[in-house]
């Protein structure tokens, strides 16, 4: 762990073939957040408790899967439904804190579904490392996300 503090804004655009409303329960639920917010099959993300409103805290684990080490608390701030979600992350381990990040996802209609804009503001106690694995996690999330949600087909009225 460093003494130093590095700082980073992270900035995502993806689009994704689904209606604002779909993008913003993927985020709301936590058995889809589960779903796509794994970066990769090595990988464990564990949600002890789940408090999707705002105010509400999120208390979760992650890291390999044969050693999901990391403590992660995510508090919302803001919510307005279908239109922002805004946030503050803590990742810590054995009492240390690794990394604090305020978090901002925006909903944003567009023609092919939902344009969905993310700014990741972190400051890591941990190094570069730390602010490299939050790119990297979102960028792979983001991508899960979107291959995920996709158009769902108007029910056969015939």
């Amino acid at each position: 762990m460093t003494t130093s503090v590095q700082h980073a804004t992270l900035e995502f655009e993806q689009d994704i073939a689904a209606t604002p409303h779909a993008v913003f329960s993927a985020y709301a639920d936590v058995g889809q957040r589960i779903g796509w917010g794994t970066p990769s099959d090595t990988a464990a993300l564990i949600y002890d408790a789940a408090d999707f409103r705002e105010g509400g805290t999120d208390r979760f684990r992650c890291g390999p899967k044969d050693d999901p080490s990391i403590d992660g608390t995510t508090q919302y701030l803001a919510i307005a439904e279908n239109r922002h979600i805004v946030s503050l992350e803590t990742l810590a381990t054995t009492g240390q804190t690794l990394a604090v990040a305020l978090n901002t996802i925006m909903f944003l209609a567009a023609a092919s579904g939902t344009r969905l804009v993310v700014t990741v503001q972190v400051a890591s106690f941990a190094g570069k490392g730390m602010i490299e694995g939050y790119e990297q996690g979102h960028r792979t999330c983001l991508a899960n996300l979107a291959s995920l949600l996709s158009w769902q087909p108007a029910p056969d009225k015939t």
